[in-house]
């Protein structure tokens, strides 16, 4: 019998687009013999719809349109089962229920990736890939992150964070703070969203003043770094759980600009130098919906990285030691900073649900699209079944004891 997996994407983020490409890639990946693909695409309002259109990259041109034609939907459970029923429910006789065995998150961003639809998952009783909720939260927040980072001995950038009414409140003061500190130039970020959206690089005050600005214009609160000198990106993504995770090959992004920012990830149209970037996954194999929507793999790379064998190795283990600093699951990418004349080397972040779920770093090793896929859903059955083993009710029944007084609220409740 067919699994039928959910691909889960959209959402209240600005990663929205990005997500519905990533969705996008990973249905045209999964192996129909064994899977039946639903989409299950979230409204930038936080709205639910299912629909065969939806499965095509080409109807979120016209998303009222694709609207208009799927099918709202609701996740409830439903005779034990987990299943999308349709709403508004009708007043008379039976909606439609549509069973759903798991969930494959393709999800970016806040609102999605950090934790909120994961809490929401686990009250659907619903086996789901990736992290769990803590550890998107984790994965989601830069300055938790780094925290658990350091923790575990990981190398890390010093930082500063500045939330929104702090710098408002005496700008001219944050900037002293940022420039007693740090000097120039900074690296300012919000602290918890990806895909580099709202990162910049500040080389003087002016600058410094118009980076928080726009950080802040995208979270509550914002990070602010020594810019790494001789700047490479090294990338390397995991994938594993808990229990047993191995690294991917290493990549690095030739970005256009100084740092790496989100027209560089996804406007680029770039390609790889140096190997195969495994092309069918992002080109002819997505013809069902997805061809051209290249995502992440647009982004210009060298693949695998050009450093020696011993950076190589340090790369790879600290990549999985990040993984399993926030108890990470799934696929994950964890991205460093290398200075290329140091050889210092720093974990920036780990993303969680990286773009195109990092599916070309697996090809590049050998692991086609449908194989990651394949262990992500099998990652996500198996963290259910590890769940199911738990306890999460004692053998009593303590409200069979209790009384409440008849009348006010004073004394309390007695037991």
């Amino acid at each position: 019998m067919s699994i039928k997996v959910a691909v889960v994407c959209g959402g209240s983020s600005v990663e929205h687009e990005v997500s519905v490409i990533t969705a996008m890639q990973a249905a045209a990946a999964l192996d129909r013999s064994k899977y039946t693909p639903i989409a299950l695409y979230i409204t930038k309002d936080n709205r639910f719809f299912t629909g065969d259109n939806l499965l095509d990259i080409n109807s979120y041109k016209d998303i009222p349109t694709a609207l208009k034609n799927a099918m709202e939907v609701i996740p409830v459970r439903h005779e034990g089962k987990s299943v999308l029923m349709s709403f508004p429910p009708k007043t008379f006789g039976k909606g439609t229920f549509i069973p759903v065995d798991v969930v494959l998150t393709a999800v970016h961003g806040t609102n999605v990736e950090d934790g909120t639809l994961q809490g929401l998952l686990e009250y659907w009783g619903v086996p789901y890939s990736g992290c769990n909720v803590c550890a998107s939260a984790a994965g989601m927040d830069k300055w938790v992150m780094k925290s658990l980072f350091r923790a575990q001995g990981i190398p890390c950038l010093e930082g500063m964070l500045l939330s929104r009414n702090e710098f408002y409140s005496d700008i001219e003061k944050s900037l002293d703070m940022v420039e007693q500190k740090f000097g120039y130039p900074v690296i300012v970020k919000p602290s918890n969203l990806g895909s580099s959206v709202g990162i910049s690089k500040a080389r003087d005050r002016a600058a410094l003043e118009n980076s928080l600005s726009e950080a802040l214009g995208f979270a509550q609160t914002a990070i602010v770094e020594r810019a790494v000198q001789n700047l490479r990106e090294i990338n390397c993504a995991v994938l594993g759980d808990i229990d047993s995770a191995r690294p991917s090959v290493c990549e690095e992004p030739l970005n256009a600009t100084d740092i790496l920012t989100y027209k560089d990830k996804y406007q680029s149209g770039g390609g790889t130098k140096g190997g195969k970037l495994g092309g069918k996954a992002g080109g002819d194999k997505l013809s069902g919906g997805a061809k051209g929507a290249s995502g992440m793999a647009s982004l210009s790379r060298q693949i695998p990285a050009d450093i020696p064998a011993d950076m190589e190795a340090r790369v790879k283990e600290l990549a999985v030691k990040a993984f399993q600093a926030i108890g990470a699951s799934g696929v994950a990418r964890v991205d460093f900073l290398l200075d290329g004349e140091s050889g210092e080397l720093f974990v920036n972040e780990i993303n969680t649900v990286p773009g195109s779920l990092a599916y070309y770093l697996w090809e590049a090793g050998g692991m086609s699209f449908t194989q990651l896929v394949d262990e992500l859903i099998t990652l996500a059955l198996k963290k259910q079944r590890d769940k199911e083993k738990l306890s999460f009710s004692f053998d009593t029944n303590l409200l069979a004891t209790a009384s409440l007084p008849t009348s006010g609220a004073k004394g309390g409740a007695k037991a």
